[in-house]
């Protein structure tokens, strides 16, 4: 028990001493005898294995010990840059095919966006009257003014509007007004010629737009958006 308790612990050199000394008055003159060494104590050099040969992973032009690697060493290089740029290109086309592909996917499909454009025949529309159309879930206001509507728009002082535009900033062909049926404050859709200056008027908090869509009273605070459109020939508007 007392060798066992010597191998290991804080204790193990008192309980070293304490078997020597009890050796000594049980045994006088016995001699101490050393431990062998441990076997595992012994180092081998390992010249039994044999080291695998790695000349087929190895350059041509450096496989000869004796013969210096430095008169290669440009022609490496540039195999090396070569490899590396090579590489690097295909990296970037791979990127830029994988990025082009996830974009396409989350762009509209044709149907929706056949569903973007509106085409509307404007000799349907007197002069003087107001068509409603749906276009993208939204009222479309399509207007056809007439002279006097055209003339009072033109005129109007700019610097006593809340959001100065111009009537000519806001039509493409003066005889057309083409805006959004959307009130600028809430989100309504406003009345047509109606309201204080003729144009549109908002009931649900009393936003008066003129003949040219900008607000001139209540609390809207911008004008009716004008979207994108065109005129392909004279009697046909296409929106979006």
């Amino acid at each position: 028990m007392m060798s066992m308790a010597a191998r290991a612990g804080a204790l193990s050199p008192y309980l070293q001493a304490t078997k020597h000394t009890a050796k000594s008055l049980l045994f006088p003159g016995a001699k101490e005898l050393l431990p062998a060494a441990a076997p595992g104590g012994i180092r081998l050099a390992h010249t039994d294995i044999k080291i695998p040969d790695f000349t087929d992973y190895r350059r041509p032009e450096v496989i000869d010990p004796n013969k210096s690697s430095q008169e290669s060493s440009e022609g490496r290089r540039v195999f090396s840059y070569l490899v590396t740029g090579a590489t690097t290109v295909v990296g970037v086309y791979a990127a830029k095919t994988v990025v082009t592909q996830f974009v396409s996917s989350m762009s509209a499909s044709a149907d929706v966006l056949a569903l973007s454009k509106i085409e509307i025949k404007l000799s349907d529309i007197p002069e003087g009257k107001n068509m409603t159309f749906k276009w993208r879930g939204k009222p479309l206001f399509v207007r056809h003014r007439t002279e006097k509507e055209i003339a009072t728009e033109e005129a109007v002082n700019i610097g006593e509007l809340r959001d100065p535009q111009h009537d000519k900033d806001r039509v493409v062909n003066p005889s057309w007004v083409i805006v959004l049926g959307v009130c600028t404050h809430l989100g309504c859709v406003p009345i047509a010629n109606a309201g204080d200056f003729g144009g549109y008027y908002c009931p649900c908090h009393g936003s008066h737009y003129d003949a040219s869509g900008r607000i001139r009273k209540g609390p809207a605070p911008l004008n009716l958006e004008v979207p994108f459109y065109e005129f392909p020939d004279d009697d046909t508007v296409v929106v979006g």
